[in-house]
């Protein structure tokens, strides 16, 4: 998010060690606020080990969480009121303790900050039961998907067969949303009010379940208006979208439309889904609209597939615009309803 103009304020924690240590330069390097986060002795900075498949698709991870759930307390969450208060957009993900993350969603929730829940992984993303009346935004992968609306529906009776186990049925995208256009209409029925569905090389649905959510609903000064902004303001929607919303507004109905990726050399799939929720919300923080937004995350993700770190030394706002304006061209709508 830095690297794109936008400076996030961070609740977290990490040990006294290498790690730890490295993060914590790296923040002040780039002179973000470093106020939030707990450094801790005798604690092990939080971790991963992945393993990638022949095709460079995550096969099975190992993750120590174990500080975030022990020391990011909701006592630790309170005493940054302030900086939830005057946010744009409050994320927290699924690593946090069950009643931290209700606690963080409650502060938002106070002053109508919208909330953006990242998933994190199968087994976490049903944290999101609890906290569902409070989030704006969410961003699962089609399995979380299918996950947390399990998790929010007593029949658990939502599932999803990839596309790979059914050979010849449809074009990949269709056969996707069909499979999980249940799923999307349950939990767009609990209360969410935007799903970003990323569905990897296939791109990513976006689905609304309330179309007054825009930039006005932000704590934004024209300050925050920054360079991606300045390139992406007059970029709109192909017309058939433009009156598929024109439409769902008229009957109060739900829509939904795929963003498409663009082809990429591929050097790692590291990262790529960070890049797309960081890209996206220093998108909407910096005046875009949600739509224009998720352009832009969906060309930053490109960027960071294509780099041997898992995210680019730096990104070029004039390629990152050009590829974003390309995606929009391409969006498609799709009937929710």
């Amino acid at each position: 998010m830095s690297k794109l103009g936008s400076k996030p304020f961070m609740i977290s924690v990490v040990g006294d060690d290498v790690a730890g240590d490295l993060l914590m330069r790296y923040w002040k390097t780039a002179r973000l606020p470093t106020e939030g986060i707990q450094q801790l002795p005798g604690i092990i900075t939080p971790a991963a080990s992945l393993i990638f498949d022949c095709n460079g698709e995550l096969a099975a991870a190992v993750v120590s969480v174990e500080a975030v759930e022990t020391f990011l307390t909701p006592d630790w969450i309170k005493q940054f009121q302030p900086n939830i208060f005057a946010a744009p957009v409050v994320m927290v993900d699924a690593n946090l303790p069950p009643h931290s993350l209700e606690v963080a969603c409650q502060i938002a929730a106070r002053c109508a900050i919208p909330l953006w829940f990242e998933p994190v992984s199968v087994a976490k993303s049903t944290r999101i039961a609890s906290i569902v009346n409070h989030v704006t935004f969410a961003s699962p992968n089609e399995i979380e998907l299918i996950a947390m609306a399990n998790a929010l529906s007593p029949k658990k009776g939502f599932n999803f067969v990839p596309a790979e186990a059914t050979k010849g049925i449809g074009q990949p995208v269709d056969y996707l949303f069909e499979q999980l256009k249940p799923s999307i209409q349950f939990l767009l029925q609990k209360g969410i009010k935007m799903l970003i569905v990323t569905l990897g090389s296939n791109g990513v649905f976006f689905c609304c379940g309330e179309l007054s959510f825009t930039k006005s609903n932000l704590n934004l000064s024209t300050s925050s208006f920054n360079g991606i902004y300045e390139l992406m303001k007059e970029t709109c929607l192909p017309k058939q979208c433009v009156s598929y919303v024109e439409s769902a507004q008229r009957s109060i109905k739900s829509f939904a439309f795929h963003f498409p990726a663009l082809p990429a050399s591929v050097v790692s799939l590291t990262g790529a889904g960070d890049c797309l929720v960081g890209g996206i919300l220093a998108s909407i923080c910096s005046g875009l609209n949600v739509m224009q937004s998720v352009a832009v995350g969906i060309a930053v993700a490109k960027a960071a597939v294509e780099a041997e770190t898992n995210v680019p030394a730096e990104f070029s706002l004039s390629n990152v615009a050009d590829e974003a304006k390309k995606i929009i061209s391409a969006v498609k709508p799709l009937l929710l309803e």
